[in-house]
């Protein structure tokens, strides 16, 4: 798919979502007392997460859902603030604005939802994600998330090992990558039907090695309970090791391909957003040096580790 070019009056889209991201982003760090500080040191008032945090059914009285921490996988720091992590969000679909995305996404229906599993493999299906989910062990992992915007956040995810997936879902070997695509509903979503030039729905993807890596997970929790829809419900990935924006959400169809697939924001501005996406403090963004990042709870400018301190795990896919 071709994405959209605006014509004339309108501002190209890799010139106007950076200066909107930066911009909600200082908003949202004056807000919480940050760029008073000097991003230099813990805030010494929290009372605004209070306004951060969404009042809605749908994210106070979510159904548990528990596994057992995995201990192998520690980050050497504090697990960030539920209310943090649940109303502070990128998710276009939704909103452009990060504080509203709860807000927006509370009457978006993530249950019943139906799961497509295409392209190379032994037996191609669809399937209810609760259906999905029975056929796994879950398991509570804490991760770093490192955003390309370089902010960060440490959650505890519920879910089960990608990898687990693709070998219950049996690719041929033919298949060398896994592509992903979210929903397309517009009436729900209304950043898909305000902002049309970009290539919805949402699209990702892994090479084999990276989608069978023991990092790789399947999120359908967090903090000891389903998802909220401003993380992802029903069902979302995380790859802690790459930038927060390979991480899809609300995921509907896994298709294992031959040919690398084109991902959504490589081909909004492919010169900014590559294939791979791996945390490199050494590679700058071309608007921004990535070798720190605030860790949003404390305001604390911090160095950014490379592939975002997961390298004993995965740097041998690169070499």
């Amino acid at each position: 798919m071709l994405t959209k070019v605006p014509k004339g009056w309108k501002i190209p889209e890799r010139e106007t979502t950076p200066e909107h991201i930066y911009r909600s982003r200082r908003q949202f760090l004056r807000r919480a007392g940050i760029l008073a500080a000097g991003l230099g040191g813990a805030l010494a008032n929290q009372s605004w997460l209070g306004a951060l945090a969404p009042d809605s059914p749908g994210y106070q009285n979510l159904p548990a859902l528990k596994g057992t921490r995995n201990p192998k996988y520690k980050v050497g720091r504090p697990i960030t603030d539920e209310r943090i992590v649940a109303g502070y969000n990128n998710y276009y679909e939704f909103t452009t604005d990060k504080e509203r995305v709860a807000y927006v996404a509370e009457r978006f229906r993530s249950r019943p939802w139906e799961i497509e599993i295409a392209g190379e493999v032994e037996r191609p299906q669809r399937l209810d994600v609760d259906e999905l989910i029975k056929r796994f062990a879950l398991e509570e992992r804490v991760y770093r998330l490192r955003c390309v915007e370089a902010w960060s956040v440490v959650v505890p995810w519920v879910g089960f090992p990608l990898a687990k997936f693709v070998e219950w879902a049996r690719p041929k070997s033919t298949a060398k990558f896994l592509r992903m695509v979210t929903f397309e509903r517009p009436a729900e979503a209304p950043g898909q039907k305000s902002q049309p030039w970009y290539p919805w729905p949402y699209h990702e993807g892994l090479t084999m090695a990276e989608a069978t890596n023991e990092l790789a997970m399947i999120v359908v929790g967090s903090y000891g309970h389903r998802l909220p829809n401003q993380n992802g419900s029903p069902l979302r990935l995380i790859t802690p090791w790459k930038y927060g924006y390979k991480s899809i959400k609300a995921i509907v169809r896994f298709e294992f391909v031959r040919e690398q697939p084109p991902t959504f924001w490589n081909q909004v501005a492919s010169d900014e957003y590559g294939f791979f996406s791996n945390v490199d403090p050494k590679v700058p963004h071309p608007r921004w040096s990535q070798a720190t990042e605030t860790d949003v709870a404390t305001g604390r400018r911090i160095p950014t580790l490379p592939f975002n301190g997961y390298a004993e795990f995965v740097a041998h896919l690169y070499r």
